[in-house]
């Protein structure tokens, strides 16, 4: 009987965190490193928020994060990668072995934070805020690793993509161009 009404205690704890908030600028999430960022440090930013994964097959993906953000180096451009494990066990590893990976193996050169849930019971305030604002695109829960969602200088989510959408492909790098050409 504890373990339910704690349960319930705590979806109306993230519900309400939720609920409240009117952008990502409103949230505090801990670096790969541990150390709490304000997400209002990014305000003036389009971001690029992506679910990553070191055992998955869309983990290629970070060369291609890793590229978008040089090519946009000098911008108000940053992509922001929160490693989960909610799906097949795939990012089994702690914070220090994750940011090892991807300095080893891809030279990510872009903030990572510390290992969240992206989904389920236990969804991180800001995935669920992240998942339930409106887009032209879709709202709803993240399916698998590497979806990636734009986010405008004002914290507010502008549009969705699926782990099958190449951070590389022309449909997100016209989505940044276009939110960079307005500032």
């Amino acid at each position: 009987m504890k373990i339910l009404l704690f349960l319930i205690a705590s979806f109306f704890t993230v519900q309400s965190l939720v609920s409240a908030a009117n952008s990502i600028h409103e949230f505090e999430m801990p670096d790969i490193e541990g150390n709490q960022v304000n997400l209002a440090d990014y305000k003036g930013q389009v971001l690029l928020i992506v679910n990553t994964a070191s055992r998955c097959g869309f983990t290629r993906q970070y060369a291609d994060l890793v590229q978008l953000q040089t090519d946009f180096e000098g911008k108000p451009f940053t992509v922001l990668g929160f490693p989960a494990n909610n799906f097949g066990n795939q990012e089994p590893g702690s914070n220090e072995e994750i940011a090892q990976f991807c300095e080893d193996r891809f030279g990510v050169n872009f903030p990572m934070f510390a290992r969240t849930s992206v989904r389920g019971d236990d969804i991180s305030p800001l995935f669920a805020y992240l998942t339930s604002a409106e887009n032209p695109d879709f709202t709803g829960n993240i399916r698998w690793n590497f979806e990636k969602i734009l986010v405008g200088p004002d914290g507010k989510v502008l549009r969705r993509f699926r782990s099958m959408t190449s951070p590389n492909s022309s449909t997100i790098r016209n989505a940044i161009s276009g939110e960079l050409a307005k500032m």
